[in-house]
């Protein structure tokens, strides 16, 4: 499986574009009003981005899942993280074309979509064959550490029997993030995620951490605001996107 999901970010953005912390890899191609197209990676998140709004008529994302995105892309995802580069600075000629054929479909996502899909099938088949061993073991490390109650690192290990080294090194490589790093910014998605809780310890019990100052020292951290700020929609400064 080469594309996890698809989220559709088309239409204006309002008073400004919030991009939280993430554990996946994306393609994103997008067309603003002027007409103007690119397609692009977008690596692992660790802190989150406040930009200014704009309209975007077409604005696809296309997550990719742990495990798929280094063979897709030619390099290990940890070069990736907190960037974001033109798919052609990767793939070359082939990207610049990919680009160039989805700006012709004329808006149409359900085109946009199949080429995208056809097009990422045919690239990782025009190179190595993909280690199926090796992308199983991201993903059953991805979904354990994605847990609200995330499996320790020795006992991940244990049970997928790896060394805690091995494991450590290829998530790094394959989904860019060290495991602590990973369980991170897995459990503050949980938080952003689980709806609207009143309480801030209980929201904090729900989605996994430790208390409630756990969980306000990572959103401190990641989001650049404590969680009760976030919340009630006090954000940092917007900057030019």
């Amino acid at each position: 499986m080469l594309i996890e999901k698809i989220d559709d970010l088309s239409g204006g953005t309002g008073d400004g574009i919030v991009h939280t912390p993430d554990i996946a890899t994306a393609l994103v191609f997008r067309t603003t009003a002027a007409g103007r197209s690119d397609l692009v990676v977008v690596g692992p998140r660790t802190r989150a981005a406040y930009h200014v709004g704009k309209d975007l008529p077409i604005c696809l994302k296309v997550r990719l899942p742990p495990g798929a995105a280094r063979p897709l892309l030619g390099l290990p995802i940890s070069e990736l993280v907190d960037r974001v580069m033109p798919l052609a600075d990767l793939w070359g000629d082939p990207g610049v074309r990919l680009e160039r054929r989805l700006a012709r479909l004329g808006g149409d996502r359900g085109l946009i979509r199949d080429h995208l899909d056809a097009a990422l099938r045919a690239h990782i088949g025009s190179r190595s064959p993909v280690d199926p061993a090796r992308a199983r073991l991201v993903r059953a490390a991805a979904t354990a550490l994605s847990a609200r109650r995330p499996t320790h690192l020795p006992d991940l290990a244990r049970h997928l029997a790896v060394s805690e080294r091995h494991l450590r090194g290829l998530l790094t490589e394959d989904a860019g993030l060290p495991p602590k790093s990973f369980a991170r910014v897995a459990r503050l998605r949980n938080a952003l995620t689980c709806g609207r809780i009143s309480r801030l310890a209980e929201l904090a019990a729900t989605a996994g951490y430790y208390d409630q100052s756990h969980m306000t020292a990572d959103f401190r951290s990641m989001m650049g605001v404590p969680p009760g700020a976030f919340f009630a929609g006090r954000l940092p400064d917007l900057q030019p996107c």
